[in-house]
């Protein structure tokens, strides 16, 4: 039996709890590709999912590696995976088992080719942070050319990508970020740029179509009286509480993000345009996960962190 190097765990916890381990190459099944991992992206999710504190992953899902998408080359396909061939560079959002590894298999839907143009570290930046961005603004948000958005966490994984977006698809943005942070989300292209520490958002902006809700808790309440009867808060985090006077006539949504590879089509082409630019903000090699979880979440990281997985 093959095997490969993953990054696991057995137990939920802290950084301790991750562990790199030697476990059996898993086989592509009808449907699927079995991806090469060249770098996988590390996101917020993953150490939540490390901690037990993402609902969807349970106990009896243990034990389990980590990692929610990755950038690599086709190694293998199952029967009827079809749109793909093997030695295709490829990016793809997977479920709760599996990014941080040598390979990783995914459902073939889900993956999306690579242009040469785009190198795989920057590749492993999207599957999951750009297509979490693109579904609060479009498929939940509903943002048109023209409206007013506003986004909390402009600097990080997500709202990096957001704020482009919305200025791609002709919106007006408002972002927040930290002093440390402002002239990055200046650069990708706000319209304006809001210091967390020195403003209230509420004295900036106002009549807003949308709000994009990356923080949660009390700037989640906060929101509600920015938007515009009729406004949508789109969060990631928590579901909206309707139980303050400003949220009347307005609507709140939660929602998981759904894999699909003709959604990160579009967004590659973009990239690939260089219309939308990820920022790589810091890589680690694959036995430094542990690091990379505890910088994620105890810096401000501008952009997204990636595992070395391979290197051409």
């Amino acid at each position: 039996m093959q095997t490969m190097k993953a990054v696991r765990i057995e137990t939920f916890g802290g950084p301790e709890v991750i562990q790199i381990k030697q476990v059996p190459i898993p086989e592509a099944a009808s449907g699927e590709l079995l991806i090469r991992v060249v770098a996988a992206g590390v996101n917020p999710v993953d150490y939540k999912i490390r901690e037990g504190k993402y609902p969807v992953v349970k106990a009896d899902k243990l034990p389990l590696t980590l990692g929610r998408e990755v950038a690599g080359i086709v190694e293998h396909m199952g029967s009827s995976a079809l749109g793909m061939k093997e030695g295709d560079r490829v990016i793809a959002m997977i479920g709760a088992d599996g990014g941080y590894a040598e390979f990783a298999r995914v459902k073939a839907e889900y993956a999306c080719k690579v242009p040469e143009d785009i190198d795989l570290l920057t590749a492993a930046t999207v599957p999951l942070a750009a297509h979490t961005a693109w579904q609060a603004l479009f498929n939940h948000g509903h943002l048109k050319e023209g409206q007013q958005v506003l986004i909390h966490g402009g600097s990080g994984g997500v709202g990096h990508f957001a704020v482009q977006f919305a200025k791609v698809h002709g919106a007006k943005v408002f972002a927040i970020g930290s002093q440390k942070s402002l002239a990055f989300i200046q650069s990708l292209g706000a319209d304006r740029v809001i210091d967390h520490d020195a403003e209230r958002f509420e004295e900036v902006c106002a009549d807003l179509d949308l709000v994009i809700d990356l923080v949660g808790g009390e700037t989640q309440r906060r929101s509600w009286a920015v938007l515009r009867e009729g406004g949508i808060l789109v969060s990631t985090l928590e579901e909206p509480k309707q139980d303050t006077p400003q949220a009347s006539g307005k609507s709140g949504v939660r929602f998981t993000t759904q894999p699909s590879g003709l959604q990160l089509a579009e967004i590659v082409a973009l990239i690939s345009a260089g219309k939308v630019k990820p920022a790589l903000y810091k890589t680690f090699p694959l036995d430094n996960a542990k690091q990379a979880q505890q910088f994620l979440e105890h810096e401000h990281v501008q952009g997204k962190i990636v595992l070395e997985v391979e290197t051409f």
